[in-house]
């Protein structure tokens, strides 16, 4: 017999069920609430609702756990590619070595983008943020890669190769026409990753030598970023998949979620407060005194996280291949030197340790970022392209929902009850 919860309300009382995920993460179905008792439950951010029923990634905060399609992240990260990682999130299975080729195949000829496109670009003011012209540039795929039939296989195939690709490419772009320099074009020798950063750093006076240690660490960072549940981006994806647009315009959607410095612009906060710390003569316990006063305008970001409340499991990997590329480049920074000494400080203190502030992902990465030469600017870019995966995988599983609904939150009204017009010359 089935789990229930019992609601009484007034006279009333009625059963909701319980419904049970495959790793036993229980949820009350409130789906006919409202009818049943005329009520709506409240839950601002969403921190206690579940909106989807979804098989693509299973997190559990308290336990450190993130796993894609049941794989945990760690073993991905360690033995997987990003396109691997991709095609597995999309389509619900690891990839024979026929369909990896395949699907590289078709990410390599779908890596070009329209000519035309290149005076979108030139026409956006110079200090233009790129997640704004990223978010616009998606959209505008749409214009001259009419959307295909997504009943279709092949089809949908073709329109996701195409984005995955294509994103890839007009990041690098836009980041090259900002900086006044030829644009360079994809290569067909070169892996996923490894064509970014030639498309990235090549250039005709300085040909950009590609080295096996920075592709490899971004491979994993695009892995990490892959997919993370139900987040804010991913949220806005399905939520905007709801009203059946096309596969662009959602993922737009999702890149203008993604810009905010609450989310994926958290790595690019972590540089602008090693800058402010590194600016004010670089006093790491002072910093520390200041994030832990309430009172002080100072934030220590990040650290912490609002769903893990232990180690972020992303942060450990990213640790190591941040060690691994400093001591490969053997860089020396002052904002990685005082990132290293935050570090170590903020792990020894017992106010970080009782309130479960530890370095997350976005603090590793930020460092791995800077180090391999990607500007600050481009740090929520490169968020943007590891996580479209995850994003089309979420559109792709809720478009395919027998459940479907368009997404219509409820709310509690909170303003003046009934009043009426008055004229002008009365008030």
């Amino acid at each position: 017999m089935s789990e229930t919860v019992t609601i009484t309300y007034g006279n009333q009382t009625i059963d909701l069920p319980i419904i049970i995920g495959t790793e036993g993460e229980k949820a009350i179905d409130i789906s006919v609430l409202r009818k049943k008792t005329g009520l709506i439950t409240l839950d601002p951010g969403y921190a206690n609702t579940g909106s989807c029923l979804s098989s693509i990634t299973y997190m559990n905060g308290e336990s450190g756990i993130l796993r894609y399609r049941g794989i945990p992240v760690e073993e991905l990260a360690e033995k997987s590619i990003f396109t691997e990682t991709a095609y597995l999130l999309i389509n619900g299975e690891l990839p024979t070595r026929n369909q990896l080729n395949h699907f590289s195949v078709l990410l390599n000829d779908n890596s070009l983008i329209h000519e035309d496109m290149q005076f979108f670009f030139q026409n956006f003011p110079r200090a233009s943020h790129p997640m704004g012209i990223l978010s616009s540039m998606v959209t505008a795929l749409r214009s001259f890669y009419p959307e295909l039939k997504i009943t279709e296989e092949e089809e949908l195939n073709l329109m996701v190769t195409r984005l995955l690709s294509k994103v890839r490419t007009l990041s690098a772009m836009s980041y090259k026409i900002s900086r006044g320099h030829k644009v360079i074009y994809p290569r067909p020798d070169l892996t996923y990753c490894a064509n970014f950063l030639n498309m990235m750093f090549d250039n005709p006076v300085k040909p950009h030598r590609i080295d096996e240690t920075l592709v490899n660490a971004l491979n994993v960072f695009w892995i990490l970023h892959a997919d993370h549940e139900q987040n804010c981006s991913t949220s806005t994806v399905r939520m905007v998949g709801s009203g059946r647009v096309n596969l662009y315009a959602a993922i737009s959607a999702g890149v203008a979620a993604l810009w905010g410095p609450l989310h994926g612009g958290a790595n690019q906060s972590v540089i602008e407060m090693l800058e402010r710390i590194h600016q004010s003569g670089g006093d790491v316990s002072k910093a520390i005194a200041q994030a832990k006063d309430k009172n002080h305008s100072f934030r220590l970001m990040g650290f912490g996280h609002r769903v893990y409340k232990t180690y972020d499991p992303r942060a450990v990997i990213m640790k190591k291949m941040c060690d691994n590329v400093l001591n490969k480049l053997c860089i020396h920074d002052p904002l990685l030197d005082i990132a290293k000494e935050l570090e170590e400080a903020a792990l020894k203190d017992d106010y970080f340790i009782e309130h479960n502030l530890y370095p997350n992902v976005d603090f590793y990465s930020g460092i791995v970022l800077r180090a391999m030469g990607i500007p600050t600017s481009m740090f929520t870019v490169m968020f943007a392209i590891g996580r479209l995966p995850g994003w089309i995988a979420q559109w792709k599983e809720s478009l395919d929902d027998p459940n479907w609904r368009l997404s219509r939150p409820r709310q509690i009204y909170t303003g003046p009850t009934l009043r009426h017009y008055t004229p002008i010359d009365h008030r």
